[in-house]
């Protein structure tokens, strides 16, 4: 297809996506906000349920198709550190509703003032200013908090977006420090798909398309000598994986 006929589309298409996401969010806002009454873990969980509700909506409308795989991988009963490698806007909407169970993301705090949209993603994350130190240090005791509480952490371990050529950018330490502190597992989670339907260097375009999320099997950190050597291991499995799966 004419690249100057795919970048047309793709601007009617970021209008189509974004008036069928903003018109399924309203639809569930007053619920999401409802769940404010509810103790947690079954806040989350709730919250989570009428999110895949959202999601699956918004994604037929938005003609996205979303395959999940490896959800065996999550043992009854018991709540992981789910890592992902992060591409694109995209990323979140998939992950969230795509975790078997009630699951939080670690996320920065600038997109929760956006209004309306802001409650949403209050209720779904663990919020840190990356500028704030003692932001970061709260942020790390929220996340053990709910993995006492048995909800699944989600964390992107690239810190921010990959926006380079390479599968991988270079993991940050929390998710692994995290783990060998309390005990958990990592699950590591390929996305593949949401740089090519919302490409972070390519404003105000979006092409509709499939993703993927695919689980693979837990780590658990007793196999380590340190979260330094758990981090190598993991980052080097995820960029196998990334270069296979997302090559299909």
């Amino acid at each position: 297809m004419n690249n100057q006929i795919k970048n047309i589309l793709g601007r009617i298409f970021t209008v189509w996506g974004g008036l069928m996401f903003i018109g399924t969010m309203l639809i569930i806002i007053i619920p999401a906000w409802a769940t404010k009454f509810i103790r947690e873990p079954k806040r989350t969980s709730v919250f989570i349920k009428i999110c895949k509700i959202w999601m699956d909506v918004f994604y037929k409308l938005a003609f996205i198709n979303v395959k999940i795989n490896g959800t065996h991988n999550f043992k009854q009963n018991e709540n992981y550190i789910v890592l992902c490698n992060h591409n694109s806007m995209m990323d979140v909407p998939i992950t969230s509703p795509g975790i078997p169970g009630a699951n939080k993301t670690i996320a920065k705090i600038e997109l929760s003032k956006i209004p309306l949209f802001g409650i949403i993603y209050r209720r779904g994350s663990v919020l840190i200013d990356r500028k704030n130190e003692n932001s970061r240090k709260d942020s790390f005791n929220k996340m053990r908090w709910i993995l006492d509480q048995g909800m699944h952490m989600c964390i992107y371990p690239e810190g921010t977006r990959n926006k380079s050529n390479e599968p991988l950018k270079a993991f940050h330490d929390g998710a692994f420090k995290l783990s060998f502190e309390t005990g958990k597992s990592i699950i590591p989670a390929i996305i593949c798909g949401t740089k090519k339907m919302l490409p972070a260097d390519k404003p105000f375009f979006f092409w509709p398309g499939k993703l993927s999320m695919s689980f693979l099997e837990p780590i658990s950190p007793s196999n380590f000598n340190s979260y330094a050597e758990m981090k190598e291991y993991v980052f080097k499995l995820m960029w196998e994986e990334v270069l296979v799966r997302c090559k299909r």
